[in-house]
């Protein structure tokens, strides 16, 4: 996992001077990662997920400049392409770096959801934009009844909550 850092320093510095976005991504990983750690994931998934969860909003900036907002089709729209040139000049195999944009072109659709480094990343964002979104707690137990599936993104749900 030594590229991880690499990452999270790369992240830093294209978002830098925007502080809400990088303690957002940092938030996200550090959630995406302890779940992922409890659900003990193989290696190679766990770091996909991390990677994944580092960048998996890279395409705000482009889709606020591009259409004034940050909406997740924007998100997903943009993120991709943004993330595969980051992603190329730290030295990820174009493989892995396919299975990371795949991740952040579909973190805001929640129809699909297949594999373990997909839902854990939806909950983790979900878990963080839940506070950070001031979103009502009524809407936060809809959230958890239709999107959260595995028992560490559920129990820290239920204890970040307290619903």
């Amino acid at each position: 996992m030594s590229k991880v850092n690499d990452t999270i320093n790369a992240m830093t510095h294209y978002f830098r001077g925007d502080v809400r976005r990088i303690q957002h991504f940092m938030k996200v990983y550090a959630v995406a990662r302890t779940i992922g750690l409890n659900e003990h994931l193989p290696e190679d998934v766990q770091y996909l997920l991390e990677i994944a969860a580092i960048t998996h909003d890279i395409g705000i900036k482009l889709s606020e400049e591009k259409f004034g907002s940050s909406a997740g089709e924007y998100q997903e729209q943009e993120g991709p392409a943004e993330a595969e040139k980051l992603l190329t000049e730290l030295g990820f195999e174009e493989e892995f770096i396919d299975k990371v944009c795949f991740l952040i072109a579909h973190h805001h659709t929640y129809k699909g959801i297949d594999n373990a480094p997909f839902r854990i990343l939806v909950e983790a964002d979900f878990l963080v934009n839940i506070y950070e979104d001031h979103i009502s707690m009524e809407l936060a137990k809809n959230i958890k009844e239709k999107i959260f599936r595995t028992e560490s993104g559920i129990k820290m749900f239920e204890e970040m909550y307290g619903i």
